[in-house]
């Protein structure tokens, strides 16, 4: 028999008499619709349909078939219909009417399985942490492959004078100002500037740090530390790091990588010429001492250094040896050239495939080279 609210007219006798003689009314149901957050004390008539209705307006029917128990309090049959909205519900406390309702629905508990439940929740988490992953690893890669054309150079220009002023910082300012070191460095750098066709206007230096290591900056800025000179035997030696240096800055690495670990904020903010904050200073600084290159960027950069040297008639084998004695005693050190990944006997042995008898003139004379070396000593 179905239970109705006091009151109504369709409540049978029957009813009538069970409350009266419990001294008590049928409880209340609470229908909230899922279009609002106002609470409907609602009367609900349990026949060929479940009929919600407040005040005498109708405000819902819902098919036995389609309710669904979701979680509610205790001792409070908690509903959702799966054809109605989706935030609606039925909070149902009278246990008369839990009854007839569960007698009628049959699929009431078909979601409440915690097995099932589980299984969806471990599917949909796995499916979102794919997701993820192949964004990072695909959809920013591309998205950032595409958009590094369409930055100018000028806003990469300016970025780069912003992190060199914390560069210069970290290394207390000390770029080398010896006279005859500067122009020698200057001659290798135009040499292998013009034996690489490469456009872009580029700034070199020497930085006084014992660190042996090379690395470039955003718009065009290269630096080549002590440390690294100090332990190179031959201009051939130096000139191929610079190369591969000059790579990047050729396939504008630096920029690319920026975009993929900061994301569109930080692209957004470079396209609107917000790049002199000093959170985005600090974050494209770290990102250049920090950040890996990619596989295919250290492969692109060495491509370039290759056919730099051939151009010039020399051989890439000696940057080769350099990087592998360096590597091989130092370990891994965290900027530039030898951030990305331990120099390796493959990659050495691709430096030495390409190994040619030398067709062209020293880049740097011995005066020059010795000049060179001692740069940092003033």
């Amino acid at each position: 028999m179905a239970s109705m609210w006091p009151g109504s007219e369709t409540q049978t006798a029957g009813d009538l008499l069970n409350a009266a003689a419990v001294g008590t009314a049928t409880k209340p149901a609470t229908y909230f619709d899922g279009l609002t957050n106002r609470q409907h004390d609602v009367v609900l008539t349990i026949g060929p349909v479940l009929d919600i209705s407040e005040a005498g307006i109708a405000l819902a029917s819902w098919r036995y078939d389609d309710l669904r128990a979701a979680d509610g309090g205790q001792g409070t049959l908690r509903l959702r219909c799966v054809s109605g909205p989706p935030l609606a519900r039925l909070e149902v406390p009278d246990p008369a009417q839990q009854a007839d309702i569960r007698a009628r629905a049959r699929f009431l508990e078909k979601e409440r399985d915690t097995g099932a439940q589980t299984g969806r929740i471990v599917a949909w988490s796995v499916a979102a942490i794919a997701s993820i992953v192949a964004m990072v690893l695909f959809g920013v890669p591309l998205v950032a492959a595409r958009l590094v054309p369409l930055i100018p150079l000028s806003f990469e220009r300016r970025l780069g004078d912003m992190v060199d002023n914390q560069v210069r910082v970290i290394f207390s300012g000390k770029v080398c100002t010896n006279p005859q070191g500067n122009a020698a460095f200057s001659k290798l750098v135009e040499a292998l500037r013009q034996a690489g066709r490469l456009d872009t206007t580029l700034q070199a230096a020497v930085l006084g740090s014992a660190v042996p290591n090379a690395f470039a900056l955003p718009g065009g800025k290269i630096y080549l530390l002590d440390g690294l000179l100090q332990k190179a035997d031959s201009a051939d030696e130096i000139a191929g790091v610079m190369a591969h240096e000059m790579g990047h800055v050729a396939h504008r690495d630096q920029m690319r990588m920026l975009i993929q670990n900061g994301g569109t904020s930080f692209l957004i903010g470079l396209l609107f010429g917000d790049i002199t904050g000093s959170a985005a200073v600090i974050f494209a600084t770290r990102t250049v001492f920090e950040a890996s290159y990619s596989r295919d960027a250290e492969a692109n950069a060495d491509a370039f250094a290759i056919d730099t040297m051939h151009a010039l008639g020399r051989s890439p084998a000696p940057m080769g040896e350099l990087l592998f004695r360096v590597t091989g005693a130092e370990g891994k050190y965290p900027l530039g050239i030898l951030a990305s990944h331990p120099l390796t006997e493959d990659r050495r042995a691709l430096m030495r495939r390409e190994d040619r008898p030398a067709t062209g003139p020293e880049i740097l004379s011995a005066e020059e080279w010795r000049a060179l070396k001692a740069v940092c000593r003033s």
